[in-house]
């Protein structure tokens, strides 16, 4: 059985963490000095991920992340660790807080969300956590775009290495 990675991201990759949760990978995002970071990452068999070169030298399980764009940092993440991601929200968590979703009936959010989307949308996710609704939205189609261009680019062993 093939182990998935989890991971925390220090303060300096708040998008990469949201990224890495609509992916589909339990990220931990945390505003903890380096001290703690790194206990967490260890007493939880995370990835710690950083851009801090000082923090990236204090763990055996640290990432310094060197690109400075997101699409770039999640190509540089999946391509070193050898993650074969897919471009797909089927599994994602919640990118508020990391929680899992589940699928929640219309009449259970209808009261949470816009009156046009309790009316329209096809299917309803909420956290498990903080309770967040997530439904097929005009930026959807923005996102798996975003997750298709990172995918296609793991592919490649020169954008791998990058």
């Amino acid at each position: 059985m093939v182990s998935v990675p989890r991971f925390l991201c220090d303060a300096m990759l708040g998008s990469l963490a949201r990224w890495l949760r609509l992916f589909g990978f339990d990220c931990l995002f945390s505003l903890e000095e380096d001290s703690v970071l790194v206990e967490t990452a260890a007493r939880e068999g995370r990835w710690l991920l950083t851009r801090d070169r000082e923090l990236a030298a204090r763990g055996p399980r640290t990432l310094l992340v060197r690109s400075e764009t997101l699409e770039d940092q999640l190509v540089e993440v999946f391509g070193r660790l050898g993650i074969e991601a897919e471009p797909t929200l089927e599994g994602a968590r919640c990118a508020a807080c990391n929680g899992p979703l589940k699928d929640a009936a219309r009449k259970e959010v209808a009261a949470g969300v816009p009156p046009f989307v309790a009316r329209t949308a096809p299917r309803f996710r909420r956290c498990t956590l903080c309770g967040r609704v997530y439904w097929p939205g005009t930026h959807t189609a923005r996102i798996l775009e975003r997750m298709r261009r990172v995918v296609d680019r793991t592919g490649s062993p020169v954008e791998a290495a990058r």
